[in-house]
């Protein structure tokens, strides 16, 4: 896993690049947070790949995608995946992805440049 920074004024952003499956479990969510904000100065903002996590969190049935951005919540750690959504069927990941979009969390969003202004434009 290699974590590169991107700022632009007072916000920070951790940029996870892997080329392995980092978030498989809540657990490994709350490890990565805490790797990020200990090694990152407090860093709040992070951007990883799709790849990067484990498929079961993009099937809703599991309760994995909701506990896991809960620990995100609890901690006010802002998240944006990045990746191609459209190959997913499901009308309710559809409407999850639509309605995250619209806050100030989370964002499922195509590429990186679109990530990195989602996060960088939130408090």
């Amino acid at each position: 896993m290699n974590v590169t920074l991107n700022n632009s004024g007072s916000s920070s952003i951790a940029i996870i690049e892997s080329e392995e499956v980092v978030i498989v479990s809540v657990q490994d969510a709350l490890d990565l947070m805490a790797t990020i904000q200990y090694n990152h100065d407090g860093c709040y903002k992070l951007l990883i790949h799709k790849s990067a996590i484990a498929e079961p969190f993009f099937d809703l049935s599991t309760k994995l995608a909701g506990d896991i951005l809960q620990k995100f919540t609890n901690y006010k750690v802002k998240l944006a995946i990045v990746g191609d959504f459209s190959g997913y069927n499901s009308k309710s990941l559809k409407d999850f992805i639509y309605e995250s979009n619209q806050g100030k969390q989370f964002f499922f969003l195509p590429d990186e440049q679109a990530a990195l202004e989602a996060l960088h434009n939130v408090r």
